[in-house]
């Protein structure tokens, strides 16, 4: 079969996971991870670029999209779903892409699962992202009030001024998904992403590491990133002219970026 638009997978904690995948079942497997408050769907046009070489899967990150809210999660459960999600579909080993929230889950399966991955991909995102304080405090109040102020002024922080998002169909797409993900399922993101920190951990990491960020980024900033490639030995680090979702600024450098990433491993 090379297409399977969508299923449904339950992960070791009996929850279920919505995932996609495209492209010929023989092929090298990719995985791509959403950020915070967004799907799947933020990956269109990677996987459009993809799919044709590669079997392309991407899946709703647990509390988003169509995936189950789950509480107590931490970046450790974010990184079993993936393992899960892997052993569902029977794939021995993987690229793993993962963006912002996407990206600390790359970076713990680098660390603690790297014989499931060819490579990791790490993108506009960090080893310790914002404070502990700053999550839970945005956590409480997603819980009060909601996600409008937030889904209100997040083009501030995703794209660049001179992003035209308002005219993007994907962004304008990427928006209404932090509008549709259920409060609880960002605000219990926002307590995994609290706890996580991975710094101590990056130089375990030995696979072929590639980390993008973004030039304009003001959450996970170029800082980061070359906080990164100095503790992972296997690293190359690349900077887009773009916000913090750079795969939709910059759709077709990202591509550019990650394929030639991809291919030089194989």
């Amino acid at each position: 079969m090379s297409e399977i638009h969508s299923i449904m997978i339950t992960n070791r904690q009996g929850k279920t996971l919505s995932v996609q995948i495209n492209g010929p079942e023989n092929a090298p497997a990719i995985v791509f991870s959403n950020s915070l408050g967004t799907d799947h769907g933020m990956w269109q046009p990677q996987v459009a670029a993809l799919k044709s070489q590669y079997r392309v899967v991407t899946y709703d990150t647990r509390g988003h999209g169509q995936s189950d809210v789950i509480e107590n999660t931490t970046l450790q459960n974010l990184g079993e779903d993936v393992l899960d999600i892997l052993d569902a579909l029977n794939i021995e080993k993987a690229h793993f892409c993962g963006i912002s929230m996407g990206g600390m889950t790359a970076l713990w399966l680098g660390i603690y699962q790297a014989a499931r991955f060819y490579s990791i991909t790490v993108a506009n995102s960090a080893a310790k992202i914002w404070t502990e304080d700053g999550w839970n405090a945005r956590a409480e109040a997603v819980e009060a009030n909601g996600l409008a102020d937030l889904v209100a002024s997040t083009h501030t922080r995703w794209f660049s001024d001179k992003f035209d998002y308002k005219n993007d169909n994907l962004a304008q797409k990427t928006i209404q998904s932090l509008a549709d993900t259920p409060a609880q399922g960002y605000a219990n993101a926002c307590r995994a992403l609290a706890k996580a920190d991975v710094r101590e951990k990056l130089a375990s990491i030995s696979i072929p590491t590639l980390i993008i960020a973004g030039s304009a980024d003001p959450v996970t900033t170029i800082t980061d990133g070359e906080f990164m490639q100095q503790h992972i030995q296997c690293s190359q680090f690349e900077v887009i002219d773009a916000s913090h979702l750079s795969n939709i600024e910059q759709p077709e450098k990202f591509i550019q970026i990650f394929s030639g990433f991809v291919k030089s491993i194989q």
